[in-house]
């Protein structure tokens, strides 16, 4: 694929080599990290700790950020490149057209067990051994890998695809266009019991998970359903690996959550908040739009619109790093205090 022809199709507003040397136009055949690039492969350079590499990557081809002084260096290499406030966003856009993830052919698989309630939209692959129950409707070019098992009378949106092994329990409702990664659960049982004089009473779990368009679970992830109402997981949000959502939880759009984090029941997560790697929410909390927390943080309260949050518990982040520098000296201000109680004492 000739440069020019990436750089129409990836959409971004970006400044380009083409525009003051047209002729030269490599042909591209993959795209590659910066570091391990080769000739006919295109790669980006982001921020700058790799800004260095402009003057040894093997790529022929790059998409930049808005720096002048690695465009000249890039050209003087004889190297193609576009110049974009969004490097990553332009690279992202490239390696989509290069590679187009594995999706089989449209039609059931005879070793497919379907309810003969089911009823389903046009294009729908639904792979070996799926097991689909009673009342269930899947939208259009709905994609079922292999092993996957959905419970009775659950939706589930145009174009979702659902990964090999992943469960969906009952009356669970799914959007269109989401993706749901292998091992992920979806609508089990919330965690839900009554302490009681002779042990631990059972409360049913009678609600439903609510999943809008646009959302990824990510491998053997959970998302539990509650005693009564909705757990939800707005429009847009993106889970790794290894996210437990428990039950009752109210998450909004465009969250994006990091691997092994985990939420206990209640928890009310606004738009566009950001939870690092094994960030742990207590029962309840509020985590307000735009807050980020660093990984591992533990936020036993609310966090409030826009805050950074780090540590155990969750301090502000400017405070914890107070903190830190103080921790680091304790020694020190120990010794300075068995000095201090010594000459009170003489």
């Amino acid at each position: 694929m000739k440069f020019s022809t990436i750089a129409e199709k990836i959409r971004i507003t970006a400044t380009s080599s083409l525009a003051t040397n047209p002729d030269h136009d490599p042909e591209l055949t993959g795209v590659a990290a910066v570091d391990e690039a080769r000739p006919g492969t295109l790669s980006y350079i982001e921020g700058d700790k790799f800004a260095a590499l402009v003057t040894t990557t093997g790529a022929s081809a790059l998409i930049l950020p808005q720096d002048e002084g690695l465009q000249a260096q890039a050209t003087e290499r004889g190297i193609a490149w576009l110049s974009t406030a969004d490097p990553r966003l332009g690279f992202a856009r490239a390696i989509a057209l290069f590679y187009t993830p594995y999706r089989p052919a449209a039609g059931i698989h005879p070793t497919a067990v379907l309810d003969p309630t089911v009823s389903y939209g046009a294009n729908v692959a639904i792979g070996a051994n799926v097991v689909i129950q009673a009342g269930v409707h899947l939208g259009d070019d709905v994609c079922l890998h292999p092993n996957v098992v959905i419970y009775p009378d659950v939706q589930v949106g145009d174009r979702t695809v659902l990964h090999a092994n992943c469960v969906i329990h009952e009356r669970s409702q799914i959007g269109a266009d989401c993706t749901i990664h292998s091992g992920a659960v979806i609508g089990a049982e919330g965690f839900g019991f009554v302490p009681t004089a002779a042990g631990w009473e059972k409360m049913e779990q009678s609600g439903i998970v609510v999943i809008e368009d646009g959302v990824r679970v990510g491998s053997n992830s959970t998302i539990d359903r509650p005693a009564v109402g909705t757990t939800r997981v707005g429009r847009g949000t993106k889970l790794d690996n290894l996210v437990h959502i428990a039950h009752g939880c109210q998450v909004g759009e465009a969250v994006v959550m990091a691997g092994q984090v985990g939420m206990a029941g209640g928890v009310k997560v606004g738009n566009r908040v950001i939870l690092a790697g094994q960030v742990g929410i207590a029962n309840q909390a509020t985590i307000g739009d735009g807050a980020i927390a660093t990984a591992k943080a533990g936020i036993h309260s609310d966090i409030a619109p826009g805050e950074i949050v780090t540590g155990i518990p969750a301090l502000p982040h400017k405070v914890f790093l107070k903190a830190s520098a103080v921790y680091r000296r304790l020694p020190e201000m120990y010794k300075t205090l068995q000095r201090l109680q010594k000459q009170l004492q003489e």
